[in-house]
């Protein structure tokens, strides 16, 4: 008897850890949000217990997620859809099939995933990228980098990078029947983190003739610079995406070396004779009084300068497009930056929306204060939410309003 309680008090203590979630009251279908929260940490312990025993990398298991969302190439009635090869990375490229005869427009998409998983393959993207094709009237490439841990920064950004050079030479978008005028470029999270740093480097490259009109920058993650920005404190651990798994994320992007997450981790990554970049992510400036709450700003702790030698893009603004100087942020094109209240890269796109604006860019800055990371992906089942359908219509009006 004694043992058949204490196997049914674990098991109870076990379901409790694992659905109990202090959710803000302000989230809508909480129930959902509960279990979503319950299945990617899971998937989350399982990876780390096969990292442990050897078995796997801790990404590679992560990856299941992406596996589980693939869906194949199909054409509909609406939009054609292929796989194919742009400057020797995969995309998948979609193409309204309604008739015009003007020249069509066309988005660029970067999917999220910290720059180890995800997929423009997955449903959630596929999804995405066909309604932006529809609404758009036009094309949309949707890239498909390597991932880390296999491949490490630059090569995510190198693979974006060519592809969207690829893309905007005017023989190629003449094949697509594509306005040079009327591109734009879009990202979620770690893909809204290429997408600007993409687009901040094509304003000094003097091959690339056609201009991106606008940028799309969906929660997207900056900086790596400061990890203990009010947003990093206050979200660590809500749904999606920990603060944890955040330095993961950033740390696997340049290396395997366990010694760079651990420094993330406490925030001292950065050594003094790198600490003049500080005041590009100085939140104490760059955030509003309501975001700041009781937060008092101090300079994040400064560790010895191996790391940033063995690693240098640690300071890079391909890695972290908020570390760019103020000049280089003038002419780049009308910016839509979509924030979360619950969401660990919060700051980021406050802070770069304050210095884009700042800068003289015409920025749109939707802030939702009722949801997290990753919403916009959470549009099919069983994970299908109201509200992500709202955020990405209003996103797609904003596009159609100004592409």
């Amino acid at each position: 008897m004694a043992l058949k309680l204490l196997c049914f008090l674990f098991a109870t203590g076990l379901v409790a850890y694992y659905f109990y979630l202090p959710i803000p009251d302000n989230i809508e279908e909480k129930w959902k949000v509960v279990l979503l929260d319950a299945t990617f940490r899971s998937l989350g312990h399982m990876a780390n217990l096969a990292e442990l025993l050897g078995i796997k990398h801790y990404m590679d298991v992560m990856m299941l997620l992406t596996l589980a969302e693939h869906t194949e190439v199909t054409s509909d009635e609406h939009v054609s859809v292929t796989d194919t090869i742009f400057n020797n990375v995969p995309v998948r490229l979609f193409i309204s099939k309604k008739k015009t005869e003007k020249l069509m427009r066309a988005n660029i998409y970067i999917h999220g995933g910290g720059w180890c998983l995800g997929s423009s393959a997955m449903k959630p993207y596929d999804l995405l990228a066909r309604m932006t094709a529809q609404k758009l009237n036009g094309v949309v490439v949707s890239i498909d980098y390597r991932l880390a841990p296999k491949v490490h920064f630059p090569t995510q950004f190198e693979d974006v990078y060519d592809v969207v050079k690829y893309f905007l030479d005017k023989e190629i978008l003449a094949k697509y029947s594509v306005d040079p005028k009327r591109v734009s470029i879009s990202g979620d999270s770690a893909g809204g983190n290429l997408a600007a740093a993409v687009t901040q480097q094509l304003l000094q490259d003097s091959e690339v003739n056609v201009k991106i009109k606008i940028q799309g920058l969906i929660y997207p993650v900056l900086q790596n610079i400061d990890l203990n920005t009010p947003s990093y404190q206050d979200n660590g651990n809500m749904p999606l995406l920990s603060r944890e798994l955040m330095v993961r994320f950033w740390s696997e992007y340049f290396t395997n070396d366990k010694a760079l997450n651990t420094a993330m981790m406490s925030n001292s990554h950065i050594s003094p004779d790198e600490a003049d970049v500080f005041k590009f992510v100085n939140w104490s400036t760059l955030l509003p009084e309501n975001l700041k709450k009781n937060h008092v700003y101090s300079v994040p702790a400064q560790g010895h300068s191996n790391f940033v030698k063995k690693y240098p893009g640690l300071l890079d603004v391909r890695a972290s497009p908020l570390l760019v100087e103020d000049e280089k942020l003038k002419g780049l094109p009308i910016t839509y930056i979509i924030t979360c209240m619950y969401d660990v890269l919060r700051d980021d796109g406050v802070m770069y929306a304050a210095r884009l604006k700042k800068a003289g860019v015409q920025v749109e800055h939707a802030h939702y204060d009722n949801t997290f990371h990753g919403i916009m992906l959470l549009n099919t089942w069983p994970f299908d939410f109201s509200l992500a359908h709202h955020i990405t219509n209003k996103y797609l009006a904003w596009l159609d309003d100004n592409l």
